[in-house]
């Protein structure tokens, strides 16, 4: 997670002065002004999340509505996964591909109705994946509208968030299977409540419009209890980062970008290749065909050291890779990283070294993700 200090001229959600009065520790994460970390820190953000809740602002996400009655066979030229699976109020996660098979970015769709979709996509790949989406060929029938500035996101994390969220609703949260939605009203504000989320736990994401996301924030704060030690806190990027890490989630610009593929990343199981053509799929079902060469791995420090993206990665003296995420697992209190390496260094057990700062540190191959919630 790359992150540089304030600059001028951020973009900000509509939750930044909340942020502030808060006493979030704001910086520049890709051109938005965002809380890296709250008072509470970073560590105890993440175990609150594992063992109650956290409280997210992912309003910086952004959101592509697709329209009309052209709309799967549309979605279905442009991303990997098989929209036309989707029932009414079920979400896929999915992918941008190049023609040579690479990842523009990772997505969520959405179906309201056969000709009602919204695609959620990352912040900072935004306006390069709209200006992507309307270059490619679509029938006269669809219409895209980029309605990213209309709406504010909050992701309520953690084995209590049903528990806290239902407070607000009277829709019937438990009944929301993971990986769908419903619509109704949390605390009497039109909202999209979705079981999605990017921590590894059971949780809600709330789409609601952009000015009532104070109103919202407030009102789960105090649905949860915040300030008590079993209470909801509010949590920031870093926290996210760590969180996704044990849970071996890819995040976009460090495990896949446009030099990585979906089957190198083990993402094979979003990438349908039966379904028809779609950008990318002849360069998908060649590699599948003959093999990756490398593949997406997670390891575990064995000895003192942490290690940090972008440090390389040793076997028998010669560098096979460098580390696209590495952290303290805060939960696991252990320290864990992912990279890719060739495919014969690729299984459980591998025994690999880590550069850091010129010193070789012990690790090992292991299997992923490093984290499970207990179902």
């Amino acid at each position: 997670m790359r992150l540089t200090a304030p600059a001028l001229e951020l973009r900000k959600t509509p939750l930044n002065a909340a942020h502030r009065r808060m006493g979030g520790r704001m910086v520049d994460f890709g051109g938005w002004d965002m809380p890296v970390q709250y008072p509470a820190g970073t560590i105890e953000e993440h175990l609150r999340t594992r063992t109650h809740a956290g409280l997210f602002d992912v309003s910086h996400m952004g959101e592509i509505d697709v329209r009309g009655p052209g709309s799967i066979a549309f979605i279905n030229s442009i991303t990997s996964n098989d929209a036309s699976k989707l029932i009414d109020g079920q979400a896929q996660y999915s992918a941008l591909t190049t023609p040579q098979g690479t990842v523009i970015d990772d997505l969520l769709v959405y179906r309201f109705a056969a000709d009602k979709f919204t695609l959620v996509v990352n912040a900072g790949t935004t306006i390069k994946d709209w200006d992507w989406i309307t270059s490619q060929p679509r029938d006269e029938s669809v219409e895209l509208r980029n309605v990213s500035s209309e709406y504010c996101q909050l992701a309520l994390q953690g084995p209590d968030a049903l528990k806290m969220l239902q407070k607000l609703t009277d829709l019937p949260l438990e009944e929301i299977k993971y990986y769908h939605f419903d619509q109704g009203e949390v605390d009497g504000v039109p909202a999209i409540v979705s079981r999605t989320g990017y921590t590894g736990e059971d949780g809600f994401e709330v789409y609601a419009a952009a000015d009532k996301a104070e109103q919202l924030w407030d009102k789960i704060l105090d649905a949860g209890n915040t300030g008590s030690p079993e209470g909801v806190l509010p949590c920031g990027l870093a926290a996210r980062n760590t969180l996704r890490l044990e849970a071996a989630m890819a995040l976009y610009g460090h495990e896949i970008d446009e030099t990585t593929t979906l089957l190198e990343a083990n993402l094979g199981w979003i990438c349908k290749l039966n379904k028809g053509a779609f950008v990318g799929r002849e360069a998908l079902a060649k590699q599948k065909e003959e093999g990756v060469k490398r593949r997406l791995a997670g390891f575990e420090i064995t000895e003192r050291g942490i290690a940090r993206d972008g440090q390389e990665v040793v076997i028998d003296g010669a560098k096979v890779g460098r580390v696209t995420s590495g952290s303290p697992a805060p939960f696991l209190k252990k320290n864990i990283g992912l990279t890719y390496v060739p495919v014969e260094f690729a299984g459980e057990g591998q025994q690999v070294h880590i550069d850091v700062r010129g010193r070789l540190v012990a690790a090992q191959i292991v299997k992923t993700p490093f984290y499970k919630r207990a179902q």
